[in-house]
């Protein structure tokens, strides 16, 4: 792939986006605004509207609970890679788009928590798999690396959809939580895309493998763009999951064409995550991510 290409197409989906390309689309910048991998940087307070506010309603902490326990979920999934990545780069890369999701995810779950006077600790670590209201998609497997990052695209073109959207809600605390959001959804996309044209632009294997994985990941993208009743009753607080569905193909379309990849063709996933229906690997993420906290509750170091 040439750089002229990938300008191209860089400059394309620049075109629309709420950081710009000079901002979003340097490595530079990328390394100064993820160069820290420190949980210890992370200030929680930073990312609310008035950290003291609580859930207006019910329905306003479960549609936290979708937001944040699909940021949960990923985060934990692409934590694993650290140390199996294949270049160092990779290591901190994924590292650090790890934990830009666990910052919306802690966001998102102690707002959801402030409902009912959970932690967000109590939501991360103390619900079981029929509680959380994460979407398939993250659910599906690391498997290697072509895997990852066909899922990372796919989630992150849509996340960006979300929070540029979402920073209009009618809530404040969703408002605040976007703003911050999508700056970093940003570089996520940008990250994947790189990626995919360079798997897709290289060996024969790497070429088969990405053609591979976005057949493995394309059945699970319909859950994403399914408006539920709930959004019928948050009206302009939430964002309507169908409305975002044309800027995705926008997108998926633009990269798709330069890296000469075709949409795969078909079954859909039945999905069902938001409901507490889930993929059979969350088990396995939970129970890995859970351990501890429930050998040891209360624990602290």
């Amino acid at each position: 792939m040439s750089t002229e290409s990938a300008n191209r197409t860089q400059e394309f989906l620049h075109q629309d986006a709420s950081v710009p390309a000079a901002e979003a689309g340097s490595p530079a910048s990328w390394s100064d605004a993820h160069g820290d991998v420190s949980v210890d940087a992370l200030e929680l307070a930073a990312e609310l509207a008035g950290a003291g506010e609580k859930a207006g309603s019910a329905d306003i902490a479960e549609y936290a609970l979708w937001l944040g326990d699909d940021a949960l979920i990923l985060s934990q999934q692409l934590g694993a890679w650290i140390t199996y990545a294949p270049e160092l780069e990779e290591d901190v890369a994924l590292g650090n788009i790890a934990l830009d999701l666990l910052g919306h995810a802690r966001s998102f779950l102690r707002y959801a928590g402030s409902w009912d006077g959970r932690s967000e600790d109590d939501l991360a670590y103390f619900r079981d798999e029929p509680e959380l209201r994460s979407c398939w998609l993250v659910e599906q497997p690391n498997g290697d690396f072509a895997q990852t990052i066909a899922r990372q695209f796919l989630i992150s073109t849509y996340l960006l959809e979300l929070y540029t959207a979402l920073r209009g809600s009618t809530d404040a605390t969703f408002a605040a939580i976007a703003e911050k959001a999508v700056k970093e959804v940003d570089y996520h996309r940008d990250h994947a895309v790189q990626w995919v044209l360079r798997l897709a632009g290289g060996t024969d294997e790497s070429r088969r493998r990405i053609i591979r994985a976005f057949a493995d990941t394309w059945p699970y993208v319909a859950e994403l763009f399914r408006d539920e009743p709930l959004i019928d009753r948050l009206g302009d607080a939430a964002v309507r999951p169908s409305s975002l569905r044309a800027g995705f193909d926008a997108v998926v379309d633009a990269v798709f064409a330069e890296a000469e990849l075709e949409i795969p063709a078909g079954s859909t996933s039945s999905g069902g995550g938001r409901h507490g229906s889930h993929a059979t690997g969350l088990g396995h993420i939970l129970s890995e991510m859970q351990v501890l906290a429930r050998r040891h509750p209360g624990a602290t170091w």
